[in-house]
């Protein structure tokens, strides 16, 4: 269990034996089950399958609500989408466990897709159209690269005879055509960039921000020590984290290995929801029992390039607050958080939007860096460790679940206490008046370098930088250097604000 700050279970039972049964909506949504599963092979013939893990997940959760019949009985089973070819992976594992679901769904590629997929399948208990329903994720990455360094076979148990299930959520494209001729599609780049504009912003100095983050990494090292699910468990210092080394090589500057996403893990999760009356009727021990309170959803621009500030996400912001609000708390009342960790920046732009101080413990897993995560199930495994938060320290919490590059945003607000009515705010519409930031692909001439990170090869050498500029008609454009003082020098003197030019061919001189 992740270091949650104290509490019991027996604590937990205490606070809910005074709220009866018949005072909640028969329709409440309760989650009764949660598990995690990690596996750590050596040899990967021997290694299970995702369908294994998820289908271990799954009635592990069964056992952890008490209730025998919690699996067998399940309305909804929503998968989160992964590298693997299955195409109903939630008719697979009804198969397996004996359940017969009405519906199987599986979510589109994104980071955020755990958290919406649970805000979905809540409403609709919420609603009385389901009474139970299963969110479940996971992958074996792990074991796969392994057997692909190693020459081996690794098993495989896809059953392409079944018809697709339901989508879930929007397909998710990740960059424009100018973005990816300038280099600017990946996360080890985008993320990074981002930061460089959080510093610019800030008036830090390159080593003083370098500092910084690595107190903020720290500080998620520190609780994946006590998970025992993380993939990295070693202790680390700020230094060590920001320290290249060897074995600790830069990425895209600021960030070493040890700040970059891990998603070379084996490792699933299941949440078993059931309506208040059914987990009642089953009877669900309430000492298992954990509130969804509020969920909500937000888009803040489909690309990159539009993102009125690199350093902010305004939807972020809009999302988290309408959750709260909904749920009737603040940031000030929450005893556990979860922020989505794949990158500092991330970790910043949630913080600042929500005004939450980042000295505070902002994760129950220790973060996508040193807990890992099965590539879009992170948030799955951060809500499963949230419940156990819960149940061992009573309170309210709050995850934050990411995809894109700080671009598609869920929101879930879990308590101990039943709150009036589960409500899932989509903001599309309150956010429709931001400003977005005009781009000009075509451009070249003079510009100002906005922000930028300085791409390393597998051994740690600098490459090139990507550059985001902007012209003097306040428009944004992308760029590349691979001149090798310019990139050199990029690494140890502030260059955001600077002046530079850009070729009609993408290359940025200063």
């Amino acid at each position: 269990m992740p270091n949650c700050g104290g509490g019991s279970a027996s604590l937990t039972a205490q606070l809910l034996v005074h709220t009866p049964v018949m005072a909640l909506d028969p329709h409440t949504p309760v989650i009764v089950g949660v598990a995690q599963v990690t596996d750590r092979v050596d040899d990967p013939t021997g290694a299970r399958s995702a369908l294994d893990l998820m289908e271990d997940a799954l009635l592990t959760a069964g056992s952890d609500s008490g209730c025998g019949a919690a699996v067998g009985n399940l309305d909804a089973i929503g998968v989160v989408g992964g590298l693997w070819r299955y195409t109903d992976p939630g008719r697979q594992l009804a198969g397996r466990v004996g359940a017969d679901p009405a519906t199987t769904l599986l979510t589109s590629w994104s980071g955020h897709s755990p958290q919406l997929l649970l805000n979905h399948l809540a409403a609709g208990i919420q609603a009385g159209e389901i009474r139970s329903a299963a969110v479940i994720g996971g992958e074996t990455n792990r074991s796969r690269r392994l057997a692909r360094t190693l020459g081996l076979e690794y098993r495989r148990d896809y059953d392409t005879t079944l018809p697709a299930a339901e989508a879930f959520g929007e397909l998710l494209v990740m960059a424009t055509s100018h973005e990816k001729d300038r280099g600017v599609d990946a996360p080890v780049t985008i993320y990074p960039l981002l930061d460089s504009a959080i510093r610019h912003a800030m008036g830090e100095s390159i080593s003083r921000h370098r500092s910084r983050l690595g107190t903020l990494w720290e500080g998620f090292n520190r609780v994946a020590v006590d998970n025992p699910h993380a993939a990295v468990r070693t202790p680390m210092t700020a230094d060590e984290i920001t320290t290249p080394t060897e074995a600790n090589r830069l990425v895209g500057a600021p960030y070493t290995i040890a700040m970059n996403a891990h998603n070379n893990v084996d490792q699933a999760s299941a949440v078993l929801l059931m309506s208040a009356e059914r987990a009642s009727a089953a009877g669900v021990p309430r000492d298992r029992w954990v509130f969804p309170l509020a969920g909500s959803n937000g888009l803040d621009t489909e690309w990159i390039s539009e993102r009125w500030d690199l350093h902010r996400a305004p939807v972020l912001r809009l999302a988290g607050e309408c959750a709260l609000t909904s749920a009737g708390t603040g940031v000030g009342d929450l005893t556990h958080l979860d922020l989505y960790s794949c990158f500092p920046s991330a970790v910043q732009i949630s913080s600042t939007e929500l005004g939450i101080d980042q000295n505070r413990t902002l994760t129950v897993t220790g973060g996508l860096t040193f807990a890992g995560a099965a590539y879009n199930n992170y948030s799955g495994q951060a809500i499963a460790a949230m419940v156990g938060c819960i149940r061992e320290q009573p309170g309210t919490g709050l995850v934050h679940a990411n995809g894109g590059y700080v671009t598609k945003h869920a929101f879930g607000v879990y308590s101990d206490r039943p709150g009036a009515h589960f409500t899932n705010i989509d903001v599309t519409d309150k956010a429709a008046s931001l400003p977005k930031r005009r781009t000009h692909p075509g451009f070249s001439g003079e510009a100002k370098v906005e922000a930028y990170s300085v791409m390393h090869d597998r051994i740690g050498l600098p490459t090139h930088a990507v550059v985001s500029l902007r012209t003097g008609a306040d428009a944004r454009v992308w760029g590349t250097t691979r001149d090798s003082g310019l990139v050199g020098a990029m690494l140890i003197e502030e260059h955001v604000g600077r002046s530079a030019e850009l070729s009609p061919d993408g290359s940025v001189s200063v």
